[in-house]
């Protein structure tokens, strides 16, 4: 939680520094929800990548309703003491013109921490993944009283 005086921005930033997993909320044609925990690497604090089959539920729900909720969060934090990023956003399939640098940004983040690097072929068919990313156009940590308070983390 916020307290008085506190960096939300900074706080905000933080948590998107480091964590390596996002909660990512989708809905299907009928409107029910999904969540699927995905391993991102962000561009900044407002766009942010991850791979994932297309046949994937998720990948479906982004294809079929592109406004997304995500949650970046320590789910090892003791009790009382977490904090979370939570954002609304649009989602989508990386465009091939921009596939270029959305696979460089999944890379270098996959190879600063320890994984391997990716390439166009591996996003591309008939590999079994594609690069998606989701725009951040809403940002807000917790405050006090359990209220969602709006941040600007860039």
């Amino acid at each position: 939680m916020i307290v008085a005086g506190e960096d939300r921005a900074g706080v905000a930033r933080s948590i998107v520094d480091s964590n390596r997993y996002m909660t990512l909320g989708t809905a299907d044609a009928d409107g029910l929800p999904w969540v699927s925990p995905v391993w991102y690497a962000p561009e900044g604090y407002g766009e942010f990548f991850w791979v994932s089959s297309p046949e994937a539920r998720h990948s479906r729900n982004v294809a079929l309703r592109p406004p997304v909720a995500i949650v970046i969060f320590d789910s090892g934090a003791p009790v009382g003491t977490g904090q979370g990023l939570y954002m609304r956003a649009l989602a989508e399939q990386v465009p091939e013109a921009a596939l270029d640098r959305g696979i460089e940004t999944f890379s270098r983040r996959s190879l600063e921490q320890g994984a391997r690097a990716w390439t166009l072929d591996d996003v591309r068919a008939p590999a079994p993944h594609r690069l998606y990313r989701a725009t951040a156009s809403e940002h807000a940590v917790l405050g006090p009283g359990d209220v969602r308070l709006p941040v600007s983390p860039a």
